[in-house]
């Protein structure tokens, strides 16, 4: 226990589960798995895809990756590929869902913060939308909506995140998707300075925390569909010294007043949405709004155009075998013409590299991505 408690210390918040000395090295072979099936394997399948993509007759047009993908499943290598890409992310969440079980008493326990900054608001009749209910997001058992009373799915999502994005996104705080967000912003305007702010999508709250850092005089809202992650994020913000206001609510949908806000942003959140909800997002977003108001939406950086068949494919697989509801439909988007239909102004879009923390930015912004995990996807606007 001691020892635990010692390494409690040393984490950049508590709250987050420690694993055994067995736990740990599982979880870090199931990284060098993830690594290896992604950044060995898949580059091959590419290259035969590709090769056998220049084999199919020039007559098919149509769902051309369809066609490919009826070529590639005839290949053993691809087969296998897909089969270690399924199951190393399984595995993930099972080594850290473990983890997390075994120390449900003690995280319920850290989770009580006497004089709280922020808070944490939940509704037992929710409504999860159906893009949510359809699968288990990223294969995390329960998903992001599942709810049993506790705060262990938002656990089991802040250990499994860490792992899950191999260390890329911030390490343990998982961060940097946020820090970035909040770069731009200060990009775009150096002086601004909101009064309040709202994460649309903000899971266990590691992209909000960023904005309660770099404005901590706003009055900052974080919502998501799921009532375990939100009292996670709760407790996760409590323990980092930021406050912030958390709420069981639909980006599509929220209970907040018109022009009640000055910066409206999301990190990551269209691909796990739907087409429909993207429209009805930005929709909001504008209602939202002070006339002058900022949105922000940062997504992958992974953007295409359908001309790369192999590409095309991937990213069908990614929704396929990820679970990622909106995965084409957020990386084909015209985000122009979505933003310019729901009346923002002065948009932008292209490319923000990643910030370590926002206040140090750098405060750079272009059209052309500096490579995944170097620079994000974002695209803003003015109400």
């Amino acid at each position: 226990m001691i020892e635990i408690s010692e390494q409690r210390a040393q984490l950049d918040h508590p709250l987050i589960a420690v694993p055994s000395h067995d736990e740990l090295v599982e979880q870090l072979f199931v990284r060098d798995l993830k690594m290896f099936v992604g950044g060995q394997l898949e580059p091959v399948q590419a290259q035969i895809a590709r090769i056998e993509d220049q084999a199919l007759p020039a007559t098919v047009s149509n769902n051309r990756a369809d066609a490919l993908r009826k070529r590639m499943a005839r290949h053993e290598s691809f087969r296998t590929w897909l089969a270690m890409k399924r199951g190393s992310q399984r595995h993930l969440w099972s080594t850290v869902a473990d983890s997390v079980e075994r120390q449900a008493s003690e995280l319920e326990r850290l989770a009580q913060v006497e004089a709280p900054l922020g808070s944490v608001r939940t509704d037992e009749t929710f409504d999860v939308p159906a893009y949510i209910q359809r699968g288990d997001i990223h294969l995390m058992p329960g998903g992001n909506a599942h709810d049993d009373g506790s705060l262990l799915q938002g656990a089991v999502m802040d250990r499994g995140g860490a792992v899950y994005m191999l260390g890329r996104n911030g390490g343990m705080l998982n961060d940097l998707r946020g820090q970035t967000a909040v770069a731009h912003v200060l990009t775009r305007f150096p002086d601004f300075a909101p009064t309040r702010i709202l994460d649309m999508g903000c899971g266990i709250g590691t992209s909000t925390v960023p904005a309660a850092t770099a404005f901590p005089e706003a009055e900052v809202h974080g919502i998501d569909v799921g009532a375990s992650i939100l009292r996670y994020a709760h407790a996760r913000a409590e323990h980092l010294g930021a406050a912030v206001h958390f709420s069981q609510q639909s980006a599509e949908k929220t209970d907040f007043a018109d022009a009640s806000f000055d910066l409206v942003y999301s990190c990551v959140l269209f691909h796990e949405t739907s087409q429909a909800a993207t429209l009805n997002i930005m929709a909001e977003c504008k209602r939202l709004l002070r006339p002058g108001g900022l949105m922000v939406h940062l997504e992958v950086p992974l953007l295409h155009d359908n001309t790369d068949t192999w590409i095309e494919l991937n990213g069908a697989l990614e929704a396929q075998y990820n679970n990622e509801p909106n995965w084409r439909g957020a990386l084909t988007a015209d985000y122009q013409g979505l933003m310019a239909g729901a009346g923002f102004k002065d948009l932008m879009i292209g490319y923000q590299p990643t910030s370590q923390a926002a206040r140090r930015g750098p405060f750079r912004f272009g059209p052309d991505s500096e490579g995944v995990f170097r620079s994000w996807f974002i695209a803003s606007g003015v109400a």
